[in-house]
């Protein structure tokens, strides 16, 4: 029984790196496209425009203004 609850104990370490390890993985090629200025620009106007469009779509579910 104690291996058990030890098993259980290192569980939440172990989605927690899995989620760390997902993120870094996804995010490492766009680290490396931001090395070119042209492509910079884009990925900031690309980010620029994902959070405007957030906003606006929980703007109106949420029913603000």
């Amino acid at each position: 029984m104690h291996t058990f609850w030890d098993n259980i104990w290192k569980f939440p370490k172990f989605v927690f790196s899995v989620f760390i390890g997902f993120f870094l993985t996804a995010v490492y090629p766009i680290f490396q496209l931001s090395k070119n200025k042209k492509v910079n620009y884009f990925l900031l106007m690309s980010l620029l425009l994902v959070i405007i469009m957030l906003y606006l779509v929980l703007k109106s579910m949420l029913d603000y203004g």
